[in-house]
């Protein structure tokens, strides 16, 4: 496929080409709620002097570079302890789709782009974002300049199966032709109990396109399962609260403001320790599976070997040893953190629960839905073979 069919094929979800930046730039620039967001987030640069650099970028990786890597280097000064990742498990030289557990709407695949780059890979990577989050245009704009391809989501059935399938053709044609790595979630959402794990779903509809069978389309697209560790998760209280709400209410659905305040949330709350892990590429693993096992073996099995990898590579903090600990009124892991350490999370866990404001608030159930978030991880990987 030659890029001025691809341009069309795809047009409707792709990241934006270089040479339509120019005009995109001077609608972001024009509209008054991305101002407010720039002179937020960027205080120390008069708006007229971030005009002038962000026309001067040709490509979308040049913006990420002169403005994404580093206002994500000082967030991580300013609302963590510091982030790495650890790569030794892949090529730099190489591209790859990084599947990874959910944590943070935004952020999961921000950090990545950034650790990418201190990694020495010479590209960062084209991010699947759902549409559910995309209702204002500029902020549509915004993300299409920051190599997002859309997610559509909540569509009639038949309409679902035709943008899955053209998303998967877009996944394949990203990582083969334009040579690019990508990163998706491995579920439909953030995993509010930080109990992680991979839908066949996204299996599935990774592997419609491309050719061959269904092992050599998911080969084709390099999967690394990506283990993604927070030592505090700001939103974690945002989390239980809507929990308790639909547990209440079985009909409660987030509205657009409800997003909205995760992702400031999530961004700027305080994050402890952000680690991120690569496995190896899964095409090893996806040789040893026989070419006639039945799909209805084959997706859970590779899923589980997705979660696997995810749960040996989970990164472990204080917090997650006190909360299991916590959870069932046990000392038995207490080798592994201090009464300090134990004093300063429950104090943390208090502060985040008084910051919950819903009627029939029910701080037994939502304090124990919180030291699930942190217990999980390390219950999984526990009951990991």
């Amino acid at each position: 496929m030659d890029a001025s069919t691809y341009s069309v094929k795809f047009n409707s979800i792709r990241p934006f080409n270089a040479d339509e930046l120019p005009a995109v730039f001077e609608r972001l620039l024009a509209n008054e709620q991305f101002r407010s967001v720039i002179t937020y987030v960027f205080p120390d640069i008069p708006y007229e002097v971030f005009a002038e650099q962000l026309r001067a970028c040709q490509t979308s990786l040049d913006v990420q570079k002169k403005f994404a890597y580093r206002f994500l280097e000082n967030l991580l000064a300013k609302a963590s302890k510091g982030g790495d990742m650890d790569v030794s498990a892949i090529d730099h030289t190489r591209r790859y789709t990084f599947l990874s557990n959910h944590r943070d709407i935004v952020l999961d695949s921000a950090f990545l782009a950034k650790f990418l780059i201190d990694n020495g890979f010479d590209t960062t990577c084209e991010i699947a974002i759902g549409d559910n989050l995309l209702s204002l245009p500029w902020v549509k704009d915004l993300v299409r300049v920051n190599k997002s391809f859309i997610v559509e989501r909540d569509l009639p059935i038949r309409q679902m199966l035709a943008s899955s399938k053209l998303l998967s053709e877009y996944m394949h044609y990203a990582i083969s032709e334009k040579n690019e790595n990508i990163w998706i979630a491995q579920r439909e959402g953030r995993a509010k109990d930080s109990n992680d794990r991979t839908q066949e779903a996204v299996l599935k509809m990774m592997a419609i396109g491309g050719e061959g069978d269904t092992i050599d389309r998911l080969k084709d697209l390099h999967i690394v399962p990506l283990a993604i560790s927070y030592e505090f998760d700001p939103c974690d209280y945002l989390k239980a609260q809507e929990m308790q709400l639909k547990r209440d209410n079985a009909d409660y659905k987030k509205t657009a403001q409800d997003d909205v305040l995760s992702m400031q949330t999530g961004i700027m709350g305080y994050k402890g320790y952000v680690h991120y892990h690569c496995a190896p590429c899964i095409n090893g693993f996806l040789d040893t599976l026989g070419r006639d096992m039945p799909k209805s073996d084959l997706f859970p099995a590779i899923a589980r070997h997705i979660d696997q990898e995810i749960y040996r590579n989970y990164r472990f903090y204080p917090s997650n040893f006190i909360a299991c600990d916590l959870l069932v009124g046990s000392t038995e892991l207490r080798q592994h953190y201090t009464d300090e350490d134990k004093a300063a999370f429950e104090q943390y866990l208090d502060r985040q629960l008084a910051k919950i404001d819903i009627s029939h608030k029910d701080e037994t159930f939502l304090r124990e839905r919180m030291l699930e978030m942190y217990a999980n991880p390390f219950k999984n990987f526990l009951n990991t073979p």
